[in-house]
């Protein structure tokens, strides 16, 4: 049964933490999500942008590269020091990149940008959500990755997560390996998460008019072909952030407004996703409070 996220409510005491806040659909959501009253932690790689954002809402300013494990590291212990109280952690953060490169961690950079970085973020702010949740109304503290719909022409191979082997393509078969490791991830997550009150979502956003793509040419022909703008690519964010409810079990992946979305084959395997965590656990050097 498809079913749809209804309008954002006011969020006065809510702390809602959200990654590549520094431009497009990140951006447009801090914005949204402040004017219902939200505190948001404006997360960014740019300094310039990122303290530009958070000024205008009159929020702090988090400055993190998820190219530098070491970095994701500092940012949740700042996040921790700062905020006694996580309702939400929105992974917005990622991109397309169009050389194959590894990031000082070793890693290939869509892959550790993508989902390592944000798995570890996860991770280390899990407890601070996990206690939010004791205390907040029931189903209202969520974790909300920002998936894509080319999850569905992904493939998880767990012996090449860094991308390795075959063609690069711009970049495309990494991104799209990405972004359903994203929808693994959730629903793993949402898995070890059952009867804790902590929710999580992946989402579409849509072909969104923004500097997301960084000069690759997939994504560049979807934004001319159905591109839309940055303030209607944050709606589902900012309805899965903000809305009373969700209408649809925790693990779901929503293609912009409604769910169940369109996801790869591999995206119901839940043995590839235990390993996929396993696997990621492993890589960042962190072991999960669930």
């Amino acid at each position: 049964m498809t079913v749809f996220l209804p309008e954002p409510a006011r969020v006065d005491d809510h702390t809602i933490v959200i990654t590549g806040a520094s431009s497009g659909v990140g951006r447009a959501a801090a914005r949204a999500l402040s004017r219902l009253g939200a505190t948001v932690a404006v997360v960014g790689r740019n300094p310039e942008r990122t303290r530009a954002v958070a000024s205008e809402i009159g929020a702090k300013p988090y400055i993190a590269d998820f190219t530098d494990l070491g970095a994701v590291r500092s940012l949740a212990d700042e996040l921790l020091t700062d905020l006694p109280k996580i309702h939400v952690l929105a992974n917005n953060a990622g991109g397309t990149f169009t050389t194959r490169t590894p990031t000082k961690d070793g890693y290939d950079v869509t892959f550790q940008s993508n989902h390592l970085s944000p798995f570890l973020l996860t991770t280390l702010l899990l407890p601070r959500l996990l206690e939010t949740a004791q205390d907040a109304t029931p189903g209202t503290v969520r974790i909300i990755q920002t998936s894509s719909g080319a999850n569905a022409f992904g493939k998880v191979v767990l012996d090449d997560l860094d991308n390795h082997r075959g063609p690069w393509v711009n970049g495309f078969r990494a991104y799209c390996a990405s972004k359903l490791e994203n929808v693994l991830f959730t629903r793993e997550l949402a898995r070890r998460l059952r009867g804790t009150n902590v929710s999580a979502y992946a989402f579409h956003p849509g072909f969104v008019a923004s500097a997301f793509g960084g000069g690759s040419a997939f994504v560049e022909l979807g934004q001319k072909l159905a591109a839309i703008t940055p303030e209607e690519g944050a709606e589902p964010l900012v309805r899965l952030a903000a809305a009373t409810t969700v209408p649809a079990p925790s693990g779901n992946y929503f293609d912009r407004l409604k769910a169940p979305g369109r996801v790869a084959r591999q995206a119901n395997d839940g043995r590839l996703a235990a390993e996929l965590w396993a696997g990621s656990e492993l890589r960042a050097g962190v072991r999960s409070p669930v």
